[in-house]
């Protein structure tokens, strides 16, 4: 299923997540740096939502006190509990 999220406080302006059951299918994140967003995407495809949360919650990017990987990690969270 595809999902839509709205980060909060990070460069970029959306991010579009596929998931089967519990494992990440897909994700675009849509603005950002290109490089950064691209590679998260990329290791996180295939992995249970609940390892990437893990290892991606809390990474702050500067001073914002977030990240897109850290958005990403909120969005599965959102993800997670609707899926229940």
């Amino acid at each position: 299923m595809e999902y839509r999220y709205k980060p909060n406080g990070v460069c970029s302006y959306e991010m579009i997540i596929e998931v089967e059951e519990d494992i990440v299918k897909k994700v675009t994140i849509v603005g950002g740096c290109a490089g950064n967003t691209v590679g998260v995407s990329k290791l996180v495809e295939g992995m249970k939502i609940d390892e990437v949360i893990k290892r991606l919650k809390g990474i702050p990017c500067g001073y914002k006190g977030t990240s897109c990987p850290d958005q990403l990690a909120r969005a599965l969270e959102e993800i997670k509990n609707n899926i229940k």
